[in-house]
């Protein structure tokens, strides 16, 4: 029994797309590591960057696998936007430290996730998160964010032409708007349910 247990635990936290996503975990100390790192200001940023995107898109590639494969969980569908969060928020942190993205920007973002990730857990616990499912807006509000992050990670000149500092603060005020545009609109779809709650 005990075996059989631990067989369900290890399939549980351990298949190809869950490991998939723990690596974004795993890279947020290796991401904020490099700017510690003896290295030239450029190849830091460079590291950085590289590192940012490839962690990035194990979000798409682990959703993929999972479904490929056979093996979405629970346990994953959990830890999948954690995951996210977390990557995003911790590149964030670092952007300010280097006084590359505005505290401001940062608060929005991350109090946002904190709000809705609140949010959708009661929803949850109300049998009403499909008033809260994901839409385009909030989509298109990440690919905006995944965009402006490594973009202020390289902070230079991409193919000698484009100024990545300043596109990327563009596009993080850009994701800024989007990101309490969306919080608006998850609000505003849960509003109903939590106004029946409340009577």
């Amino acid at each position: 029994m005990a075996a059989c247990q631990r067989d369900t635990i290890m399939s549980m936290f351990f298949t190809i797309p869950t490991i998939m996503t723990w690596t974004r975990i795993v890279a947020i100390p290796l991401i904020v590591g490099v700017f510690y790192a003896p290295l030239e200001p450029a190849t830091r940023n460079l590291i950085a960057t590289v590192m940012f995107v490839v962690f990035a898109a194990t979000d798409w590639l682990d959703g993929f696998l999972a479904r490929k494969l056979n093996q979405t969980s629970s346990f994953g569908a959990f830890l999948d936007p954690v995951a996210d969060k977390f990557l995003v928020c911790a590149s964030l942190l670092v952007l300010v430290h280097l006084q590359r993205a505005d505290v401001f920007v940062a608060l929005i973002i991350i109090g946002r996730e904190i709000a809705i990730s609140a949010l959708r857990e009661w929803m949850a616990q109300i049998g009403a998160s499909k008033s809260v499912a994901v839409h385009m807006i909030g989509k298109v509000k990440t690919s905006v964010q995944m965009t402006a992050i490594p973009f202020l990670l390289y902070d230079g000149r991409l193919l000698g032409a484009i100024d990545t500092g300043v596109w990327g603060t563009w596009l993080i005020w850009a994701s800024a708007v989007l990101t309490v545009w969306s919080m608006v609109y998850y609000l505003q779809k849960a509003l109903p349910e939590i106004r029946a709650r409340v009577k």
